[in-house]
């Protein structure tokens, strides 16, 4: 009995311990409000132009929260609040894209509006991104861009898709050129796996990943 009664006493313990590290895990993944843009950093235009290239090797060190806001604002933020316009322009200022942040904790959604993350999944899915090229799952940021065409005030589906995917462009070559004036590491991809993507994501049938970019620092 005194047995049986010891070896419940310590289920016990690492249950409530488990749920312990649960609860804190829990609350570790929650919106995040990111710094105000540094627009002053980074090369000029044209020298950031001459260094943009697609990377072929990532870092899992993390991003910094001040490198992680100023390349979210550069990607689609907002840069003239008064009329809510973007870094990025879209078609018929639709705003279709959305950029979703893979990280070794979860994945969030970038709010534009209140320069934020909001969550949306818990955990580690940067291998949907990378999909078959599984060593970019290693990257410590892979942003993802997603349009919903829902937003487009009309015309047929493919004229939308069509418009959707030159959007997604604009968005990636914003993230290629401010990681060339700043020295990180970056590529533009249309590899993923879509069907676990759009089932984690809980996307809407008006909703199409489009293209991601890896993010890291350079390899020291």
């Amino acid at each position: 009995m005194k047995l049986k009664s010891g070896i419940m006493r310590k289920l016990l313990c690492l249950l409530v311990l488990a749920s312990m590290l649960g609860n804190l895990y829990a609350q570790e993944f929650k919106s995040i409000t990111l710094n105000p843009p540094d627009k002053k950093r980074g090369l000029p235009v044209m020298q950031a132009l001459e260094k943009r290239a697609s990377a072929s090797g990532f870092t899992s060190d993390k991003l910094s929260l001040k490198d992680l806001s100023d390349l979210l604002w550069a990607a689609d933020g907002i840069n003239r609040p008064e009329l809510k316009k973007r870094t990025a322009p879209s078609a018929m200022n639709a705003q279709d894209i959305d950029v979703y942040v893979f990280m070794e904790e979860g994945v969030y959604i970038y709010n534009a509006t209140l320069h934020s993350l909001d969550p949306i999944v818990s955990g580690d899915q940067r291998i949907l991104a990378a999909g078959r090229k599984t060593d970019i799952a290693k990257a410590s940021v892979i942003l993802l861009m997603v349009s919903d065409i829902s937003r487009f005030p009309g015309g047929e589906d493919n004229m939308k898709l069509s418009m959707a995917a030159m959007d997604a462009g604009i968005v990636s070559q914003n993230i290629s050129i401010f990681c060339a004036g700043v020295g990180f590491n970056t590529r533009p991809r249309a590899t993923m796996d879509l069907v676990k993507l759009r089932e984690i994501l809980k996307l809407k049938d008006s909703q199409y990943p489009l293209l991601n970019n890896p993010v890291s620092y350079p390899a020291k």
